[in-house]
């Protein structure tokens, strides 16, 4: 079953990452191969990078583009980052990783609060703008990219281009999205066969729901307070240094 991200609970991707195991070895290596061949057709003779999260989607697309001869990417972040995560990345990032800090921190929260813990996905969207494709933007313009290959899918809801193509043209640059197709057991079933790392956020709460995000981004909160539990649940040094400007963040350690 090709299940959409939107509709589904943590529980959900736990049950189709156990439902992976049963993916014949020979299907996913067949799948492997195709899209590292699309990778390498589409990139070859021209200056392209890929996109990276750490996320298990960025994963698998290292994974994929690195396999292609790739080795050039982007990570776009800002100064409200999950420390875990910024640790994580320090221990795992790509060689040739280059980081561009979006500028997004607590004073511009402080002026846009009702970002704070996006509850509609067009709030959501402008967060994407705000860093990762703010972040994609400038890199390939400062570094001449022709091609940038993004782990966008399509069972994810993500945009990938018209009429099948899983490409499209954005600012003189070529984006390709070689796993669109992938389904998250596809996806899954390549990260625990080749024993892929992991960023911490699967491990909290909702965390294969939520997937990679800075705090002040985290999705489908029922309330601000809901997302400030959820964000204390994982580090309560968060709520404790954004209650010296928030004031939903005092207000929520007034409850504790």
């Amino acid at each position: 079953m090709r299940e959409k991200k939107q509709h589904l609970s943590h529980g959900d991707f736990l049950r189709i990452r156990a439902q992976a195991r049963d993916i014949p070895h020979t299907d996913l290596v067949k799948k492997i191969d195709k899209t590292v061949s699309v990778i390498r057709k589409s990139s070859h003779g021209r200056n392209s990078a890929f996109a990276w999260s750490g996320g298990k989607d960025s994963q698998a697309l290292r994974f994929l583009a690195e396999r292609a001869g790739l080795s050039e990417c982007v990570l776009g972040i800002c100064d409200l980052e999950y420390p875990a995560f910024l640790r994580w990345v320090t221990d795992n990032m790509p060689e040739r990783l280059n980081v561009i800090n979006t500028g997004i921190n607590l004073d511009w929260l402080c002026r846009n609060e009702d970002m704070l813990f996006p509850r509609n996905s067009q709030i959501a969207a402008k967060w994407f703008n705000l860093i990762q494709h703010r972040a994609q933007n400038e890199y390939c313009a400062k570094n001449g990219i022709e091609v940038l290959i993004l782990g966008r899918r399509i069972q994810d809801g993500n945009f990938v281009g018209r009429n099948g193509s899983n490409e499209y043209e954005k600012n003189g640059v070529k984006i390709l999205s070689p796993i669109a197709d992938w389904s998250h057991g596809d996806v899954f079933a390549l990260i625990d066969r080749f024993d892929i790392p992991l960023p911490p956020f699967y491990g909290w709460p909702r965390g294969f729901r939520c997937g990679t995000h800075c705090w002040a981004a985290r999705q489908w909160c029922g309330s601000v307070r809901h997302g400030w539990a959820e964000v204390n649940a994982i580090d309560p040094q968060i709520p404790v240094w954004a209650s010296n400007r928030l004031k939903s963040a005092r207000d929520f350690l007034r409850t504790l």
